[in-house]
């Protein structure tokens, strides 16, 4: 779909600036992913109701996920008359019209008209590249900024924009250094705390690592370190920067450094003209790993093993536009087809907002030759690796490249089989991140039955989409001991959380039931893949006998309609059974559960519904979006269709300004209390996609 702000012209104020209206397409979102490429390059436009200024670019700060503001500005001179098309610096130029925005799975577009004059494409690109590890693993994202004459005429256009030097530093108080160069044709500055923490973070924003913030060197281009009201004044005024560096080595907040680059590009006429631009961060070291040792280890960067230094990857990513721009078209054009196709426009408006936001969370570590991804819980707490997250965030990964999955759960394995975890369920998280630390005393947060049911059911989806039976063999010892807490617990579930834990715990679960369940037919499937034909029976033997119980003890069939419970006996209650997508992911379709289950559970969504979605359950009216599209993808395609057009619908009118929340309140689409955003269980919206042909 596309919409505008209002149905009729209206004027956004924000910051004393003001805005004709914009359109927005496919929705205008809570935020707009900007810069948002790993845990720490994860940068957006606040756009909702609560905060924001509509999805406005020029009068409002981009901001890191935590909502600590990252100082980036943008100004264009046209015929000696500034302009701000980015960011709310005090005392700025008057901003250019916003005439539209558009997102794909990797760009962000916003089309501005300066005074009739000149137009400007401003997009932020993010790569995606999961099949191609070398490109994915740096952590960089690109800006594009071109102009073309609108009235016929050729104009004298100068570009500008800086950063400041909160991108550094989620402390204010931090001191920070500087430097500027060039090298490879590439003219940069860099930026790092002068005061290095390795393996730590401000406001969750990385404590270590250079920065970088990079432009084509060439005729025309001018730079200029200091504070920033005198390097911004310097171009409104001049249309060029001093070619200076601030020598003041100071905090984040004393004078604001920022660190801005000018575009000198003469006489612009009916032909557009781009200058490019690229901001990111290198980090030698990027996660703190207990694994095959006794000790922590410091598990470098993956961009290590392609490149020989920081230098030579900014360059090689700088200078890698065309191609990176070529296979982030591709995964678009991939994106929008399989979406359209599969549930149409208002599938695509939720897909397409998913991928940044899900692959944002992702730190890729190791060797090219022994990769390791390890997963930040953004928003929710910070842990490192939590299994419950990366289930939900799955779907993307499978749709885009199965093996991720294996190396998002090699670091739990390892961790295991290296005897740091005493108990014999499967690990809820690693610790906090950066730092693996895992948990030698047992003491993570205890989610027995859902983080087997998770572990086993990801390492069959991993396996069937590779026919890596190698990978089965090395864990199965593992694997084999998980499936047996659910031989003791998956029938009835005992009193405990499940990865839905802010609603708090609760026996007989009826969800949490049939993830152990099919987590059992999974283990069967394993033990035929290796070869245990006596572990096939004995799981597959469990797995049939129990499933006919659980359909007596959770559904109420005295129901109008009939449905499951949220738990067991408790006729007045329901819940999503989103875990029955489990069953249909791994191809056991109606020949393990019966097709009454899937009708049965797809007649009744509807009659819940409410505003913007299916409630998790009876205790709230909270709606998870990302257990929505589980239960969708699984579902007739009437009640499919009404899920999906819900949550669409809720991407637009949500007042929520921060990047795209999972958890909401179904009536007002707006926080329950609790703040989820930016969290990768939106991978899970790919549910649909993920399903095997």
């Amino acid at each position: 779909m596309r919409l505008s702000i209002a149905a009729v012209a209206q004027v956004a104020l924000t910051g004393g600036l003001v805005h004709a209206a914009s359109t927005f397409s496919p929705a205008r979102p809570p935020a707009i992913p900007l810069a948002v490429r790993s845990p720490y390059i994860n940068t957006w436009l606040p756009v909702g109701k609560d905060g924001g200024n509509g999805g406005y670019l020029a009068g409002e700060w981009p901001q890191f996920w935590s909502q600590h503001t990252n100082g980036w500005v943008g100004m264009v001179r046209v015929d000696g008359t500034a302009y701000t098309w980015m960011g709310a610096a005090a005392n700025g130029p008057a901003a250019v019209d916003q005439t539209e925005f558009s997102y794909t799975s990797t760009r962000s577009t916003f089309i501005m008209d300066v005074g009739g004059k000149v137009g400007m494409n401003i997009t932020f690109m993010s790569p995606v590249t999961p099949n191609d590890l070398k490109r994915q693993s740096l952590t960089f994202s690109y800006l594009d900024v071109a102009v073309h004459s609108l009235d016929g005429s050729t104009h004298d256009v100068e570009i500008y924009t800086d950063i400041s030097g909160e991108w550094a530093s989620g402390d204010d108080s931090a001191v920070l250094e500087w430097d500027y160069d060039t090298a490879s044709g590439v003219a940069y500055h860099t930026i790092t705390r002068q005061q290095q923490n390795e393996m730590a973070e401000d406001r969750e924003q990385a404590a270590w690592g250079t920065w970088y913030w990079a432009t084509a060197d060439g005729d025309g281009l001018t730079y200029q370190s200091g504070p920033d009201v005198d390097v911004r004044a310097s171009f409104a005024k001049d249309g060029a920067l001093a070619n200076s560096k601030d020598t003041n080595f100071r905090a984040v907040s004393n004078q604001w450094p920022v660190f801005g680059f000018t575009k000198g590009l003469g006489a612009v006429g009916s032909e557009s003209v781009s200058t490019l631009f690229a901001i990111g961060l290198t980090q030698d070291n990027a996660i703190s790993f207990l694994g095959e040792g006794d000790g922590l280890t410091k598990v470098p960067a993956l961009w290590k093993s392609y490149f020989s230094s920081s230098l030579d990857a900014m360059t090689f990513f700088y200078n890698d536009y065309s191609t990176a721009s070529g296979l982030s078209t591709d995964l678009d054009n991939r994106v929008a087809s399989d979406s359209l196709a599969a549930a149409g426009q208002d599938y695509l408006t939720i897909t397409s907002l998913s991928v940044r936001q899900t692959f944002g969370a992702l730190q890729f570590c190791g060797t090219d030759s022994a990769p390791l991804v390890f997963l930040k819980e953004i928003s929710s707490n910070s842990d490192i690796q939590t299994v419950d997250v990366i289930f939900p965030s799955m779907p993307l990964i499978l749709y885009t490249n199965p093996k991720l999955l294996a190396y998002m759960m090699d670091p739990l394995f390892i961790n295991q089989e290296n005897g740091h975890y005493p108990n014999t369920n499967a690990i809820h998280d690693l610790g906090t991140f950066p730092n693996a630390k895992g948990y030698p005393a047992g003491n993570d947060e205890l989610m027995p039955l859902e983080e087997c049911g998770n572990m086993v059911i990801m390492a069959l989806a991993y396996a069937q989409r590779t026919s890596d039976t190698n990978y089965l063999n090395t864990h199965y010892k593992l694997l084999k001991q998980w499936a047996g807490y659910l031989v003791d617990d998956s029938l009835v579930p005992a009193n405990q959380i499940s990865t839905d834990d802010f609603a708090g715990s609760l026996a007989n679960q009826t969800n949490l039931a049939i993830k152990g369940i099919i987590g059992l037919r999974a283990m069967s499937e394993i033990a035929k893949m290796t070869g245990n034909s006596d572990d096939e029976k004995s799981f597959g033997d469990t797995a049939t006998s129990y499933l006919p119980q659980w359909q007596n003890l959770a559904i109420n069939q005295a129901a109008d309609p009939p449905h499951t419970t949220l738990s067991y006996g408790d006729g007045d209650s329901h819940g999503l059974l989103y875990n029955l997508y489990a069953n249909s992911l791994l191809g056991f379709g109606t020949a393990f559960v019966p097709q009454s289950v899937y009708d049965m559970q797809s007649a009744f969504y509807p009659t819940v519904a409410l505003e913007y979605g299916v409630p998790l359950d009876t205790r709230h009216t909270w709606v998870k979006s990302d257990w929505m599209l589980f239960a969708a993808a699984i579902a007739s395609s009437d009640t499919r269709d009404m899920f999906i057009k819900k949550l669409a619908n809720w991407i637009s009118a949500t007042p929520t300004n921060r990047p795209m929340s999972d958890l909401f309140d179904g009536n007002t689409g707006d926080f329950p209390g609790i703040t989820f955003n930016a969290r990768p269980v939106v991978g899970g919206h790919f549910a649909l996609l993920a399903l095997p042909n």
